[in-house]
């Protein structure tokens, strides 16, 4: 798939079948997630692969916003023991949810399908899913991203703003 149209066809899957999804793909996932950048190259992040389902079913109940399921879920956390120091130290975010974003398109691009679920800054979500995953107090949980083999395909879709685009010459 070209990158073009892995962009404009990646969306927000919500349904999954019940297959699978296999270790190759799990480590396609995770070297994407890897592959992005990183602030100073501190690369402060954590991922939880989630595959047993008493697990998945608990992550559920994580926020309001995370009540799918599937057969795998990915945990994004940062690291804060190897963030940025002072006013700099919330550029995990930015690293984070970079990481995130590969994921989710590697998702498309393995014709896989994905939900990202914020639980940063949610602090009732964020000690629920650092308790049922045993989650150091030193990552902070940014999100939850259900990934799947989707029973559903939404359209792919370009949502392109020119009204949103401000030239400086």
């Amino acid at each position: 798939m070209e990158l073009k149209e892995v962009l404009l066809k990646r969306r927000s899957v919500r349904k999954f079948t019940d297959e699978p999804v296999s270790e190759e793909m799990i480590e396609e996932l995770l070297h994407a997630a890897m592959s992005g950048p990183s602030a100073c190259n501190k690369k402060p992040w954590e991922f939880y692969v989630v595959t047993n389902a008493e697990k998945l079913e608990e992550l559920k109940s994580a926020s309001k916003f995370s009540k799918f399921s599937s057969k795998l879920a990915i945990i994004v956390c940062g690291n804060l023991s190897r963030a940025l120091p002072m006013q700099m130290a919330s550029y995990w975010i930015q690293d984070c949810s970079a990481a995130t974003e590969n994921i989710l398109l590697r998702v498309t691009d393995l014709g896989l399908g994905a939900v990202w679920c914020g639980i940063y800054p949610q602090k009732r979500a964020e000690e629920s899913v650092r308790e049922m995953l045993d989650i150091p107090k030193t990552q902070v949980p940014l999100n939850v991203i259900f990934i799947g083999h989707p029973a559903e395909e939404p359209d792919a879709r370009d949502q392109y703003e020119e009204k949103r685009i401000h030239y400086i010459k």
